[in-house]
């Protein structure tokens, strides 16, 4: 009689819990890794001779130090576990004035919860930073991730010559 007691008490807390995070927003997804495809080492970084920004072709933002060409640029689609991410980059007078949302994950009831709130987020960070150097959403580590990586190849094209 004890075991089964505390079977239920145990499948009790565990139901609260889960009802918890999803009430709550809040998410267990883990964020895939980044790495140096050559080495398998973690991201790397170019900086100028000052050391202080980040120049075009580095993997930790994206060029910022850059204006960019006008036009609408297209990123990669990056893996973001649940799904694809891919973003468009709209720059006008040498800035960014829109990131649109080609493709996310949206399979899952949870995923369009957690992106519906996150894309919105995400696209005002990067039009802020002018750049993919952003904070991400917290509970969408695995989308912020990927929209870094496409918004940062889409980025490349408007500053390459």
């Amino acid at each position: 009689m004890k075991r089964y007691v505390t079977t239920i008490a145990v499948v009790i807390v565990i139901a609260a819990l889960s009802v918890y995070y999803l009430m709550s927003g809040k998410t267990l997804e883990v964020a895939p890794s980044v790495t140096n495809e050559t080495t398998g080492a973690g991201p790397v970084e170019s900086q100028t001779s000052a050391g202080s920004e980040t120049t075009r072709g580095s993997s930790s933002g994206g060029p910022v130090a850059e204006k960019y060409r006008d036009g609408t640029y297209t990123g990669n689609v990056v893996d973001a576990f649940y799904g694809n991410v891919q973003v468009e980059a709209v720059i006008k007078n040498g800035k960014i004035t829109d990131v649109i949302f080609l493709q996310h994950p949206s399979e899952r009831d949870r995923s369009v919860l957690i992106n519906g709130r996150a894309m919105p987020l995400l696209t005002a960070q990067a039009i802020t930073a002018q750049s993919a150097k952003v904070d991400g959403v917290t509970g969408a580590s695995a989308t912020s991730a990927a929209f870094k990586q496409s918004l940062d190849s889409a980025l490349l094209q408007a500053v390459e010559a």
